[in-house]
């Protein structure tokens, strides 16, 4: 079955479309694909569950992560609900504890309520991965299914893009949200998020995103909004309003009763880094700022008349700032 579903996609989809690594040249190739894809499936498929929320009724798919029973999902199948049911693929039924979500980066975790020792995949990093890597995407389409195990889908990397999403051509449908995306060594390097209306070109929470909101998802904590609306009331933000110019992001306003301007921000002055990542671009404090919250801290670099200064700043809620300039 597994040669069959090879064959197929090096054969049906136009040489011009596929990146041109890695290569697959000839039938020793292409059993070595297939022993790999095999091992994946044979090792995962136990730590493959399905979702389902008594709240809403509405089902997606998981994975576990530690002999514990840490469970990473996407951020729209656990909604709002405190606990799910985990269907094995055999059947079993136990509860998970709902823990955080970081819906911006459509990220979410559970933890089953039993003491395990619960089947588990490890967690790899999506950044290592490549234009044009082979993956494999397992999840429970249309919800469990008693007749057939987790269904296999095997594709390719096609893009990677902001926030740690990734794109890859792997055939999915509903149900299958939240499901691991594997790398060939059996590591979950993504999370399925957004299945495209074709269903042939399907976006993934990079696990390199969920890492960065890791420890804030496994304390209880939830934000963020599906989407990453940058209207979001409940956002943090520095309180500077900032404009790109030719020597970097320049202050041009510092709101009244915002963090920055208890700081001591001025207009003119030029933000370098935060936390010492550096900001060349308005759009990158959006990829800063998605792992943190309203209340946390964060080490701004800048430099005032020639001098470079460096301020901690206790990020605030961008509703609060709007309603205090509003007053």
């Amino acid at each position: 079955m597994i040669v069959r579903i090879l064959i197929s996609v090096l054969v049906f989809v136009p040489a011009a479309m596929l990146p041109a690594v890695p290569k697959v040249e000839d039938l020793s190739d292409l059993k070595t694909l297939q022993t790999q894809v095999q091992r994946v499936v044979l090792e995962q498929t136990e730590t493959t569950v399905s979702l389902v929320s008594p709240t809403i009724g509405a089902s997606g798919s998981g994975v576990i992560v530690s002999r514990d029973g840490l469970i990473l999902t996407a951020a729209h199948v656990i909604e709002r609900s405190k606990e799910m049911t985990v269907i094995f693929p055999d059947g079993r039924q136990e509860k998970a504890k709902v823990l955080g979500a970081n819906f911006t980066r459509d990220a979410a975790m559970a933890k089953l309520i039993g003491p395990g020792p619960w089947p588990f995949a490890e967690v790899g990093d999506s950044r290592s991965l490549e234009i044009g890597d082979f993956v494999v995407a397992m999840g429970h389409p249309k919800g469990y299914d008693p007749t057939r195990r987790p269904p296999v889908r095997f594709g390719r990397v096609m893009d990677k893009s902001t926030l740690d999403f990734v794109t890859t051509d792997c055939t999915l449908i509903g149900g299958d949200s939240g499901g691991p995306l594997f790398d060939l060594k059996g590591r979950v390097v993504g999370i399925h998020s957004h299945i495209a209306p074709d269903r042939r070109v399907n976006n993934h929470a990079g696990l390199t995103g969920f890492k960065s909101s890791w420890e804030n998802m496994l304390v209880g904590k939830m934000w963020g909004v599906l989407g990453g609306d940058r209207r979001d009331p409940n956002r943090p933000v520095l309180g500077l309003n900032l404009r790109k110019t030719d020597v970097g992001l320049i202050v041009d306003e510092v709101p009244r009763g915002g963090p920055a301007f208890s700081s001591g921000f001025l207009p003119g002055d030029l933000v370098v880094a935060i936390n010492g990542e550096l900001i060349t671009e308005v759009e990158k404090l959006s990829e800063v700022f998605v792992d943190l919250l309203p209340g946390e801290k964060v080490k701004v670099d800048f430099s005032r008349g020639g001098s470079k200064l460096t301020k901690t700043v206790k990020l605030a809620r961008l509703g609060d700032i709007y309603l205090n300039e509003r007053r």
